[in-house]
């Protein structure tokens, strides 16, 4: 098969189109042949060396997509010509992904493999940001840091849905206009005193601020209401900043980390949360914007384009 590889971390020049060796199945896996590939600012970590890499090299990249099952393995749950996705399986950056029974998720057939493979890995990260690490209720006020970014346009979604006021954060006009189309009730750019801006609207502090940047938490931690919430599940920013860690204390403020792999906790678990969140999508409460689409081939093109703040939504990469 075919796959985007990589010998050792680095720049996106690191990365190689080859063939490599067919997945082996070990007996609790199926082989997927996949359609669509999400690719995540995590991948780009992984690739520059932040996060570590699974396997041996050359190492294949990714963790979501969607496909069709082409050899069941004898496992009676499913069947070749199923629609599958999952959100929580190494190498999918390749033509073959063995899949463990475990974690596939059943695609209805209402659910494209592009739309799927959009929104599996970011959509349950909104789900269980709002629902598990910061429940968030209704009339509860929150803040986004980069509402236009793939996780972004879905938190502000769910938050509305959940009946909360947004404010969101971004980098430029263009992605102010995509924040408030989702439904934000204030969007702010990075360039501005946002801030201010924010304190001016809500004197007492928000509730709880989503931050997936790092080096933003100081600001996080200060617009923030006594006894308010920051919850950190990203470090874009390659940095953490927290300030002054007494102010932490006098305010009463809780930081809480929020990683999708602790509440992927079973195949039920998996399944469950992706039927709230296609059904989000399938009555329209939860708009997936159109991705932008890559060949598997040009995984350094996409991988640049990911990496220059430019994108909007998803971005997949097609075998």
């Amino acid at each position: 098969m075919k796959a985007l590889t990589l010998s050792a971390p680095g720049t996106s020049d690191v990365l190689e189109y080859k063939e490599v060796a067919d997945p082996a199945l070990k007996a609790d896996e199926i082989l997927v042949r996949m359609e669509a590939i999400g690719l995540n600012f995590a991948d780009i970590m992984r690739r520059s060396g932040v996060y570590p890499l699974r396997g041996n090299a050359p190492y294949i990249n990714g963790y979501e997509g969607a496909g069709v099952v082409i050899d069941n393995n004898k496992n009676t749950m499913f069947k070749p010509g199923d629609r599958v996705g999952f959100a929580d399986v190494p190498f999918a950056n390749a033509e073959l992904v063995a899949v463990p029974v475990a974690h596939v998720i059943p695609l209805p057939a209402d659910i494209s493999f592009e739309t799927a493979a959009s929104v599996l890995l970011q959509g349950l990260t909104a789900q269980f940001l709002t629902s598990d690490s910061h429940r968030v209720n209704q009339g509860e006020t929150v803040l986004i840091h980069a509402a236009a970014g793939g996780v972004g346009q879905l938190l502000i979604q769910v938050c509305k849905l959940l009946g909360a006021k947004v404010i969101g954060l971004t980098s430029s006009e263009s992605k102010r206009d995509i924040s408030l189309s989702l439904g934000a009730d204030h969007v702010f750019l990075y360039s501005e005193d946002w801030k201010a801006k924010t304190s001016a609207l809500f004197p007492n502090g928000v509730d709880v601020v989503y931050d997936s940047v790092g080096s933003t938490m100081k600001d996080s931690l200060e617009v923030a209401r006594i006894c308010g919430q920051v919850v950190l599940f990203g470090l874009a920013g390659d940095k953490l900043e927290l300030g002054n860690p007494l102010l932490i204390i006098a305010n009463s403020k809780t930081i809480t980390g929020g990683d999708l792999w602790n509440y992927l906790t079973s195949g039920e678990e998996r399944v469950k949360r992706a039927q709230q969140l296609f059904g989000w999508v399938r009555s329209k409460q939860l708009t997936v914007s159109i991705p932008t689409l890559f060949k598997l081939s040009d995984g350094k093109q996409a991988h640049d384009f990911l990496e220059s703040r430019k994108s909007t939504g998803k971005i997949l990469l097609i075998p």
